[in-house]
């Protein structure tokens, strides 16, 4: 009797498999309601795979798409975007413990386990008091960033119809999401009418940079304010790449690429402007102020990069993190100078960490060089291309050079997965699916290999 009861014992999901399983619920309820005619301005019923790279994108706060927002959703349709913009970006598990939390619902020790590695806390302790702090931060920036945009949305689009567009794009810049609504001035055009107006360049960066960072270092900040050498390691490194990461593309941007003569014709505070918005906008908005078609390969390649690197743990942006960079440098320089731990502000990196970082680079650059390869030979498109647009959805960014509206349906399959792995982690999915399996303890001879 006791084997047999143990034989139907009902096995426990994993804190990896229940954050893999509520973004697919998520991700399935948005497809079905995007394909309702309701969801369209003409009425019509969209297809289950436009409906899902839609719905994918969205929830993966990615912003590529097949459709443009404004003029192919209707209100509601463009509701359920933002909706699944907003639980993609602060994560589905966050959204569900709040939930539970305002309900007055018991938080089990299982669910916080799974907050832990929903939003990369250090430990257990004080996760639901830390899950207030992002609800509270997330809704505070939004309305501020909504505010600061209305003055301009509501000139040029009158109250109502202003005040949705601040909204919207105030929540998509914050989760770093990339929809836009302003195809009514031109299909896939993003942000492009606006190089000039600093104020909404600056709004919709800060609103970028604001989520990228992360809300452990801003509760870190909240915690310490000024104080900044009693920041917690991770968030003094955060903060150095997130300085470094938007200086030197910066200056490259504005030398290199509008220094070219295809920029000569634009006015000297335009050309600043779209230096830093493009260097803010790949880690991993999405928004664009310039044609990007119109930068050079090399230009085209250093966002790329910058695609890959993406935010910082436990914030609202995607890619590889700029921990994950930092940690891989770091040991670089240890190498060099023949050191035998990994060394940072004082603090020694576990080896754990490094061998995660080395298999996260190893895991974004072979889906980032494959699914470009794939698409490029599906297609027959220049490699370049398609790898923009595979880095820009492994990367959850979203900025395109206008090939997928055009792509087929096994090219949008590629770029669903890709953007299904950037934004749940790669390992998130390996941890899920070897999760039950039985450790080995024993440990085999050691052999040295060379390596370089």
């Amino acid at each position: 009797m006791k084997m047999k009861a143990l034989r139907f014992e009902k096995k426990r999901l994993t804190s990896f498999q229940i954050i893999i399983m509520g973004f697919l619920f998520v991700i399935l309820t948005g497809s079905i309601l995007l394909m309702l005619p309701v969801s369209t301005k003409t009425g019509e019923t969209t297809s289950f795979l436009d409906a899902l790279f839609t719905a994918v994108s969205a929830t993966c706060v990615t912003g590529l798409v097949v459709h443009d927002t404004a003029m192919y959703w209707s209100a509601f349709g463009q509701a359920v975007i933002l909706i699944l913009i907003q639980i993609g970006g602060m994560g589905v598990v966050t959204i569900a413990v709040s939930v539970a939390a305002i309900s007055g619902r018991k938080i089990g020790l299982m669910q916080r386990s799974t907050m832990q590695e929903a939003i990369a806390a250090p430990s257990v302790g004080g996760i639901v008091r830390l899950t207030g702090f992002i609800l509270k931060l997330t809704m505070l920036i939004e309305f501020a960033g909504a505010c600061f945009l209305m003055p301009v949305f509501w000139k040029e689009f009158g109250g109502p119809k202003g005040t949705w567009y601040a909204l919207f794009h105030s929540v998509s810049a914050f989760c770093n999401a990339g929809f836009d609504l302003m195809g009514c001035k031109g299909q896939f055009s993003s942000l492009t009418g606006y190089e000039g107006n600093g104020l909404i360049n600056v709004v919709i960066m800060g609103l970028i940079i604001t989520g990228g960072i992360g809300f452990l270092t801003w509760n870190d900040v909240k915690c310490n304010g000024i104080h900044i050498h009693k920041y917690r390691m991770q968030s003094k490194v955060i903060l150095v790449m997130t300085f470094l990461l938007i200086l030197f593309p910066f200056l490259f941007f504005y030398f290199r690429e509008f220094g070219r003569p295809v920029f000569d014709d634009m006015p000297v505070r335009e050309k600043f402007l779209g230096a830093l918005f493009q260097t803010v906008t790949p880690r991993t908005a999405g928004f664009n102020t310039v044609d990007l078609t119109l930068f050079s390969e090399a230009g085209q390649v250093v966002i790329i990069l910058l695609m890959l690197i993406g935010g910082s743990p436990g914030s609202t942006a995607g890619g590889m993190k700029t921990t994950t960079v930092a940690v891989l440098f770091m040991t670089l320089y240890s190498v060099f100078k023949r050191k035998e731990d990994t060394e940072c502000f004082g603090r020694r990196v576990e080896d754990n960490t490094i061998k995660y970082a080395a298999t996260i680079l190893l895991m974004y650059l072979t889906l980032f060089f494959t699914g470009g390869i794939m698409i490029s030979c599906i297609e027959n498109l220049p490699v370049l291309t398609c790898l923009f647009e595979t880095a820009s959805a492994i990367g959850t960014v979203g900025l395109t050079l206008g090939i997928t509206p055009g792509l087929g349906a096994i090219s949008r399959m590629i770029l669903i997965i890709l953007m299904f792995l950037g934004r749940v982690g790669g390992l998130t999915l390996v941890f899920a699916a070897l999760s039950n399996k039985s450790r080995n303890i024993s440990k085999l001879p050691k052999e040295k290999i060379t390596v370089g």
